[in-house]
């Protein structure tokens, strides 16, 4: 009697997701810590620009934010023109609003909720309105070097682009951590990630759009801004359980 081939079972399996985070506290606790944390952080950032333009205005400061334009300008050439387009253009404001709607869905659908997915919309609204504010007080003119990219009406300082890559991209990076573990791949991406801001600000000096201390300005506003965030929306990063959901057939 011959054998009746049985098809193999297939086996469920789930997706992993970790725990909801949890803030610091309520809501008014968050908004408080949100709300006071961006108006010290626009101190701090407008403080460091009125000093850099009304006090620091020659001397070797002034020489060494001016020197890197003039020598980046120098040694232009046709490909890394082409390449810095790319680069600088990571950090574009609709790059950075398709980016970060992408990134809210992927994650409501990756963890089947909206938590996370407004971590980010909270790290790139909060670094926009800083940014926004530090411009409207300190008003620094671009390097006096021939510039590769129409100037926008907003300051040279503090580096727009460089403050919100590091905004989005560091929170995607620590996302990712958080949703997948401190495993190779996970942190091999997450790297990467981080990697994208000094890109761009690299970019944005070789493209004559900003002095080397916007682009660290702008790099201190949107770390010290994703650290806030982060610090107040997932307290307790890389400590949650995590649970089965979402079973599906392999």
């Amino acid at each position: 009697m011959s054998a009746r081939l049985q098809a193999p079972k297939r086996r469920s399996r789930a997706r992993v997701v970790p725990e909801r985070p949890r803030p610091v506290g309520g809501w008014k606790t968050v908004t408080v810590r949100l709300a006071g944390g961006a108006a010290v952080l626009y101190g701090v950032i407008s403080l460091i620009g009125l000093f850099l333009t009304h006090v620091v205005t020659t001397g070797w400061v002034h020489s060494i934010d001016r020197g890197v334009d003039v020598w980046f300008a120098q040694h232009r050439t046709g490909t890394w023109n082409d390449v810095t387009a790319v680069g600088t253009e990571l950090a574009q404001t609709e790059t950075a609003i398709a980016v970060t709607v992408v990134m809210m869905l992927v994650l409501r659908w990756r963890l089947g909720r909206w938590y996370e997915s407004w971590v980010i919309a909270t790290a790139m609204v909060g670094e926009l309105l800083v940014f926004l504010a530090v411009t409207a007080t300190v008003h620094r003119p671009r390097p006096q070097v021939a510039r590769l990219d129409a100037a926008p009406p907003t300051s040279s300082f503090p580096s727009g682009h460089t403050a919100a890559a590091l905004a989005l991209y560091g929170s995607i990076a620590i996302l990712v951590l958080w949703v997948y573990g401190r495993r190779r791949a996970p942190q091999i991406a997450a790297g990467l990630l981080l990697c994208i801001p000094v890109v761009v600000g690299l970019c944005r000096l070789y493209r004559g759009m900003h002095y080397p201390t916007d682009v660290l300005s702008g790099a201190l506003t949107g770390g010290l801004w994703l650290l806030l965030v982060i610090t107040t929306l997932l307290p307790r990063l890389g400590t949650g359980k995590r649970r089965a959901a979402h079973p599906a057939a392999s």
